[in-house]
């Protein structure tokens, strides 16, 4: 997919996207709901032409802003949150239905996907007769079944329970790896892309803001949001001077942003370490932790296996929060000292710049 664009009565949703898929490999659009991850899918599919822009699969033009082969044409299989099988069509002829060639080949194919995806022997149920795991296994079986070069699938796992999703989704991701296609999977959950993706594609109003694997869009974020649609995160603001931004917790170099730019500095609770303030045996700075900051202890859950508080820092009032390995619940109002890892903190320019108009000084 190459520079596409997709306008809606004037309203643009998809803008200037870029993306290649390759065999064997699972690319996640990752991004809220209203993003565009879906009209891009549809285009990619074929079930909707782009307003600009160009798709090639295999070197061959599918589709541009004049014309555009319909996904029949196009060896794309299609996966949707509702599985969409037919109601009055059995397994067996659910699984065969987009199926050519002979009548044996055709059963031979149904019966091999059916024990791939742990279905043997239920080829004469209905799709009324099967909880939603097994509809979604029939529904994979099917688009697999022509061996489609491209398997694009959307959302298709969000209308499991929690407790079925993990098993199916893995079982899913081995059996494309086997079939060796170029897998674009759409959804809204991180946690989704990051278990399934080989490379994820990062999208906010209808652009990709960020591509890469999953371990690099999670730990080197391109800006605030993205760090944030992974995790919460804490901020902390600060105002450049002379190359490095004072905060509480000690400062940070920022020498490619000019003095007097607004700027962020953001961490995950998961890299914040509390101590107990002893004013008799102060918590010292580190290199690793830097300078140790004061709060008081405004709310403490327990999250299963580890705890989040949330402290009110003495220097602004503001909310921070941690996550602590294990029980810890302090009681409220008790006073704690935070410390954070710097090599895991991220410095970004404010998205509201009220100091100057080119914080990165790009104009020099």
């Amino acid at each position: 997919m190459t520079d596409l664009s997709r306008d809606y009565d004037g309203t643009r949703v998809v803008s200037d996207l870029t993306l290649s898929l390759i065999p064997g490999e699972v690319t996640c659009l990752l991004g809220p709901s209203g993003c565009g991850k879906s009209t891009t899918l549809r285009m990619a599919a074929g079930v909707e032409g782009p307003t600009h822009g160009t798709v090639h699969i295999d070197g061959e033009l599918v589709a541009d802003a004049s014309f555009c082969i319909p996904p029949e044409k196009r060896s794309v299989g299609l996966m949707f949150q509702d599985f969409a099988l037919f109601p009055h069509l059995d397994v067996t002829h659910n699984v065969a239905f987009g199926l050519s060639g002979s009548r044996q080949g055709k059963l031979d194919r149904v019966h091999e996907l059916l024990d791939r995806v742990g279905l043997a022997g239920y080829g004469d149920k209905y799709p009324h007769q099967l909880s939603g795991g097994e509809q979604q296994r029939v529904a994979l079986a099917r688009a697999l079944a022509p061996r489609p070069a491209i398997m694009l699938m959307d959302e298709p796992f969000s209308g499991l329970d929690n407790r079925l999703r993990d098993g199916i989704r893995d079982r899913t991701l081995e059996i494309l790896r086997e079939e060796g296609a170029a897998v674009l999977l759409v959804t809204h959950e991180p946690d989704e892309a990051m278990r399934m993706a080989d490379k994820i594609a990062l999208m906010r109003k209808g652009r990709i803001v960020q591509l890469g694997a999953p371990y690099t869009i999670y730990t080197k974020p391109v800006d605030r949001q993205a760090a944030a649609f992974f995790s919460d995160v804490n901020v902390v603001h600060g105002v450049v001077g002379k190359g490095q931004t004072d905060t509480p917790f000690g400062p940070f170099l920022t020498p490619a942003l000019v003095d007097g730019a607004d700027v962020e500095i953001v961490f995950r609770p998961q890299h914040c370490r509390l101590d107990f303030d002893r004013p008799n045996s102060p918590v010292r700075p580190t290199v690793e932790h830097g300078v140790p900051a004061r709060g008081m202890v405004v709310r403490a859950r327990f999250m299963g296996n580890q705890s989040l508080v949330e402290l009110a820092m003495d220097h602004d009032g503001s909310l921070l929060k941690a996550v602590v390995p294990g029980v810890f619940m302090p009681p409220v109002g008790t006073p704690l000292v935070m410390s954070l890892r710097r090599d895991h903190a991220h410095v970004f320019p404010c998205l509201t710049q009220s100091r100057v108009d080119d914080p990165w000084n790009t104009s020099a």
